[in-house]
């Protein structure tokens, strides 16, 4: 269905997985979508699903990027009313050896990319008196788990942020939440699969189906159940500093 009035909306990380189902749902309800990832490729790819896009070719970690990708956006269409964060990475290792390089990796992508985002977007919503803002988090930012510290701590921080802007903001028609899935069917999962296949020595059958196992509903989640919380996060004026599951029930709220 066509909202009634189509608004300038910003993917980040939208060239794969559920960047890129959020930006083809984006568009179907009739929004035009920038697409930002570093991979222009991939990019590519999911512009020819997108039928009013703009291609941004963007590191999020890189200085000044923030700024150059919201002018390219301005430039083109005018100021951002729908932010998706959705831009982020995972890695594992026990404690002892997460590096000073991996922990900041992972701040600067999944945590510090949203935020300067944000920040960025921020004043034009205001001033307009309508704007829209969905990160995506994850179970991790929830609950901990072994092995991912530096990206539960991440994903942890995602939550903070939102909360506190959406407290921040809640008087002006602007609304911060987060969507929090459990282990999504995406090229990121399929590598955290084989990860486990390779310091196990199961199959990559039998560590598929531990990820499965790890979601109550006995499946991985889709990237379509992602992108309907984030549409929903959009239509919905009165959902403000809320983390969502998409979890098949693995995290009570």
């Amino acid at each position: 269905m066509l909202v009634s009035t189509p608004r300038t909306a910003l993917v980040t990380g939208a060239g794969r997985g559920i960047g890129r189902e959020i930006a083809v749902r984006l568009a179907a309800a009739g929004h035009r979508v920038a697409l930002a990832a570093r991979n222009k490729a991939e990019l590519d790819q999911t512009a020819a699903e997108v039928p009013d896009h703009l291609v941004v070719p963007v590191d999020l970690t890189a200085p000044g990027s923030v700024e150059e990708l919201f002018g390219r956006v301005e430039a083109e269409w005018g100021p951002v009313e729908i932010l998706v964060a959705n831009a982020g990475t995972v890695s594992s290792a026990p404690i002892a050896r997460v590096t000073d390089e991996d922990w900041q990796r992972l701040l600067d992508i999944n945590l510090t990319a949203p935020f300067r985002c944000i920040r960025r977007a921020v004043p034009a919503m205001t001033a307009a008196g309508w704007g829209r803002v969905v990160v995506i988090g994850s179970i991790a930012s929830r609950v901990g788990a072994p092995y991912i510290a530096a990206y539960t701590a991440s994903k942890h921080g995602v939550l903070g942020l939102v909360r506190s802007v959406a407290a921040e903001l809640a008087a002006t028609g602007v609304t911060v939440n987060a969507v929090c899935p459990a282990y999504v069917d995406t090229p990121m999962t399929d590598a955290s699969i084989a990860n486990v296949a390779a310091r196990t020595g199961r199959s990559g059958e039998d560590s598929r189906a531990y990820f499965e196992k790890l979601q109550p509903i006995g499946r991985l989640i889709t990237v379509e159940e992602v992108a309907a919380a984030v549409l929903f996060c959009v239509d919905n004026g009165a959902v403000t500093g809320q983390g969502i599951n998409v979890d098949g029930g693995a995290v009570p709220s």
